[in-house]
């Protein structure tokens, strides 16, 4: 597949703290991708300057080969649906669709239109009446009928019950499936959104901590269970990433796909093995990076 956008080395920095740090990846054409991370982590730093809404400290990046600030050939291939996005104070959302229309050249208003029916949004309402929800279903429609080549999702679902997110979520995959397109969906629900991505791009504290296809990331951590004495034995030399103790019972998470001669000799040490969910992962990794980090100062 071809290189929708590459970055090399993308830092941002701020007085008192680095919101990105050195941050190297490409992206695919028609691809979904996860951006994920908790809070504060940087991603809509990232995708505010991936983008062109925002500028790095240090750092480059292409979009479609080219640069992307002030190149109305990139920017009109481009959506970013921010979770923070503000609108003049008299705006509706028939105003917001109306710039839709105008601006990207993929726009579809039967889409658009099917979208506003399903969240059942008030079009005549000024935006800043909406409810939390209607304003992310708002973006969300924005985001969709685009069609945008390159389309950037920051946590649109903010505000939205079960059933919208589900919506969105599903109408999201199946027009997907029609139009690909290379999508980025940053969320912190991420067991939620586990099954919609092809590729995982996890940042903590402005660092890229992973980056891989989804199916890898899958399966490529395990928690075995059992006597201290036991786990302690079988995840020596191993990448533990998180563990935690309650009297002699010890839970380790480890890095790693187990052969089946592996998982042979933990039932024969009595060790129970248990999967570890996308969440999971993140949350792991996330905070052995930090614990890494941390015990690097210290040093």
């Amino acid at each position: 597949m071809s290189v929708v956008l590459s970055a090399h080395g993308l830092s941002k920095s701020f007085p008192r703290t680095t919101a990105l740090d050195d941050v190297s990846f490409e992206l695919e054409e028609g691809k979904v991708y996860g951006l994920l991370g908790r809070n504060g982590s940087g991603k809509t730093t990232l995708m505010s300057i991936l983008s062109a809404q925002g500028f790095a400290t240090r750092g480059t990046f292409t979009v479609f080969g080219q640069a992307a600030y002030e190149n109305a050939a990139v920017l009109n291939r481009i959506c970013f649906v921010r979770e923070s996005q503000q609108y003049p104070n008299d705006a509706k959302p028939s105003h917001a669709f109306e710039a839709g229309r105008l601006f990207f050249p993929n726009w579809d208003e039967t889409l658009a239109a099917s979208l506003m029916d399903e969240f059942q949004l008030p079009l005549h309402t000024r935006i800043k009446k909406l409810s939390r929800g209607q304003l992310s279903a708002v973006g969300i429609i924005i985001g969709m009928a685009s069609r945008a080549e390159l389309t950037f999702f920051d946590e649109p679902y903010l505000g939205l019950d079960a059933v919208a997110r589900q919506v969105f979520y599903d109408r999201l995959l199946a027009d997907y499936a029609e139009h690909p397109r290379t999508i980025i969906l940053s969320s912190h629900l991420i067991d939620e959104v586990a099954n919609l991505l092809e590729h995982v791009l996890v940042l903590d504290r402005g660092r890229l901590i992973l980056d891989a296809a989804a199916d890898d990331v899958r399966g490529s951590a395990v928690t075995v269970v059992g006597d201290a004495v036991a786990v302690a034995a079988f995840t020596d030399g191993r990448d533990v990433i998180h563990s935690e103790h309650l009297g002699r019972v010890t839970s380790a998470t480890i890095m790693g796909r187990l052969s089946s001669e592996e998982r042979r000799g933990m039932a024969a040490a009595g060790l129970d093995l248990a999967p570890v969910s996308l969440q999971q992962l993140v949350v792991r990794a996330s905070q052995h990076a930090a614990a890494r980090e941390n015990t690097g100062r210290a040093a």
